[in-house]
C-alpha cells in the first residue's frame, strides 16, 4: 500500500456515502465503479488520482479529518445502534452532523467529554493506549476514602483476573457522604473507574471524564457539540492529519526539511482546575 492510498471503502466512508460496512455492502452490489470499471470486492487501494463512480454519480472529495468536542450527557450510550433500543448520542446530535464516530465510550451513566470523529483511521488512533494520552475524570463517590484505600489503585490492581494499570489518583475533598476524587488514566478497559473503585469498597455515584489528552471538557454545556479547529488538530496531531487523502501541505523554502514527522502532544497539565470544578 503506498503511503497515499487507502482501502475503497474507507475512502467511500470519508466522503460520506456511507459507513465503511455499508460501503462494503454497496460495492458488493455492484454500485460502484473505478476508472471505468465496476468493482465487486472491496479488497482494492485507491489513492486521490483513481475516478470513483458511485449510483452513476462522481465520488465527492474527501473530508478532511475532523474532531468535535462533545458534552455526552447521561442515560445515553455511545455505540451507533444500541440492540436495547436506548437512546444513543448520535440520536442527539444536530441534524447537520456529518456521520461522525466516537473516540473511545462513555457508559450510559456516564457524563462528560466524548471526542467526535469523521475519519476512522484517527479513531483509531487516538484510542491505542501507545498513544499516550491521559483521559482525566471528576469522580464523587459516596463513602470516606482515605489515602491508605486509594493507594491500590495507584499501584495496579487486578480484578477478576483482568490487569488494571497503576491509576493517578487524587482525593479532592469531602462533601457530606460523598468524596470528590480526581482520577487520570491511559487504558478504556470497560467501567473501569467504577469496577476499580467497587473493589476497594466505594461506590461511584457521578463520573464526569472533564478531558481526553490536550482536549478539555471546559465551556460546554451538557449535549452541546463544538468543533475542534483545524489549526488546533495540526498543533496536537501533525500536518498530515487534518487533510484530505493526497493533500501535500507546502513547505517553507526559509525553513530546513524536517527529518521526521512531528510527535503528537502528551497530556497537558491540569486539566480541570479547581476553580472550575463541578460541584
Amino acid at each position: 500500500m503506498t503511503e497515499d492510498s487507502e482501502r475503497i471503502a474507507k475512502r467511500l466512508a470519508r466522503a460520506g456515502v456511507a459507513s465503511r460496512r455499508g460501503a462494503e455492502a454497496m460495492i458488493t452490489e455492484g454500485r460502484v465503479s473505478v476508472n471505468g470499471k465496476t468493482i465487486d470486492s472491496p479488497a482494492l487501494n485507491v489513492t486521490a488520482k483513481d475516478r470513483i463512480i458511485v449510483d452513476g454519480a462522481p465520488l465527492d472529495a474527501p473530508e478532511p479529518a475532523k474532531v468535535w468536542r462533545y458534552y455526552k450527557p447521561t442515560g445515553l450510550v455511545t455505540s451507533e445502534r444500541d440492540e436495547k433500543g436506548r437512546a444513543t448520542v448520535f440520536d442527539e446530535l444536530p441534524e447537520d452532523m456529518p456521520r461522525v464516530m466516537s473516540i473511545g465510550r462513555l457508559d450510559l451513566n456516564s457524563e462528560g467529554l466524548l471526542l467526535l470523529t469523521n475519519d476512522g483511521g484517527l479513531k483509531r488512533r487516538l484510542e491505542l493506549p501507545s498513544t499516550g494520552w491521559l483521559r482525566r475524570y471528576r469522580v464523587r463517590i459516596n463513602g470516606e476514602p482515605t489515602e491508605d484505600m486509594l493507594t491500590p489503585l495507584r499501584k495496579g490492581i487486578q480484578i477478576d483476573g483482568e490487569n488494571f494499570q497503576p491509576m493517578e489518583v487524587s482525593l479532592d475533598r469531602q462533601q457530606g457522604a460523598n468524596a470528590w476524587v480526581t482520577v487520570g488514566l491511559r487504558e478504556g478497559k470497560n467501567r473501569e473507574i467504577r469496577r476499580a473503585m467497587s473493589h476497594i469498597g466505594l461506590y461511584v455515584n457521578r463520573l464526569i471524564r472533564v478531558s481526553y489528552g490536550p482536549f478539555r471538557l471546559e465551556g460546554l454545556r451538557p449535549g452541546q457539540v463544538e468543533p475542534v479547529r483545524a489549526r488546533v488538530l495540526r498543533e496536537q496531531l501533525g500536518e498530515e492529519i487534518a487533510a484530505p487523502l493526497g493533500y501535500v501541505p507546502p513547505r517553507d523554502p526559509a525553513k530546513p526539511k524536517p527529518k521526521f514527522a512531528p510527535k503528537p502532544r502528551r497530556d497537558v497539565p491540569g486539566a480541570f482546575k479547581g476553580k472550575n470544578r463541578r460541584k
